[in-house]
């Protein structure tokens, strides 16, 4: 209501600040065709973040297994974090000739960082003392990772899956905006764009509002899952009984 009243008070025009009146008319109306858009935004963010879950957890897994490995390739995963997608991403749409393979690489390495350092660390967090006594008893390495090693590190993979999947949204979008193509396969990030040059900015704002409401649903399931995962077991998930 106050950004409204603003709007109104200040008579700003909408290609300035857009009212929320004007964005929801222009969800209303162009709400099909920034959909469509939205769910090819939204198939690159899942097939990414469904590979970086996959080819994460298994990275972790052997980094945990081999010190030397681990040594050998993790500075590699780091340097993917840290170099701007931004920067690489022309390279790989390059590269990859497939338009939708280039945007899900491009997607998943932005979200597979979290999820390796993550279950690394989960795998490497076992307590001393029950290894002791799995060692004690005889127990075999696959035993061990399976009882032990795995159950220690699921709270440590669902967290940085939680936090891989707004990343895998961040990476398509990026990715989308780098490749600029329009087409049947429109992005969510190319009507941005579009808008954006024809000064339609409530339209703008509202591919924004459904790329954030997204983010926010992704991050909601993945919680829910999580906690349906962990509730009878973990403390993370267990709730406080009252007193």
């Amino acid at each position: 209501m106050l950004w409204e009243a603003m709007i109104r008070i200040e008579d700003l025009p909408p290609y300035i600040l857009p009212g929320p009146l004007a964005i929801a008319e222009a969800l209303w109306t162009d709400g099909p065709s920034l959909l469509g858009s939205l769910l090819v935004t939204l198939r690159v963010t899942l097939a990414a973040l469904a590979a970086a879950a996959v080819l994460g957890g298994a990275i972790a897994l052997l980094f945990s297994l081999s010190r030397i490995l681990a040594l050998s390739l993790f500075p590699y995963a780091v340097i993917l974090q840290v170099t701007p997608i931004v920067a690489i991403a022309p390279l790989i749409i390059i590269w990859v000739q497939q338009p939708f393979l280039a945007l899900l690489v491009c997607a998943w390495i932005v979200a597979f960082f979290p999820i390796v350092s993550n279950t690394t660390i989960g795998l490497n967090s076992a307590d001393r003392n029950l290894l002791a006594l799995f060692r004690l008893y005889g127990s075999t390495p696959w035993q061990t990772l399976r009882y032990l090693r795995l159950p220690t590190a699921l709270p440590y993979f669902l967290a940085g899956l939680r936090i891989s999947g707004g990343l895998a949204l961040i990476g398509a979008v990026v990715a989308e905006f780098v490749a600029g193509t329009g087409g049947t396969e429109t992005g969510l990030a190319f009507r941005i764009l579009e808008a954006g040059y024809r000064l339609a900015i409530p339209r703008l704002f509202a591919a924004l509002f459904l790329l954030s409401m997204t983010g926010i649903a992704i991050y909601l399931v993945i919680d829910f899952l999580s906690r349906l995962a962990l509730r009878h077991w973990h403390e993370s998930a267990i709730e406080e009984e009252e007193e």
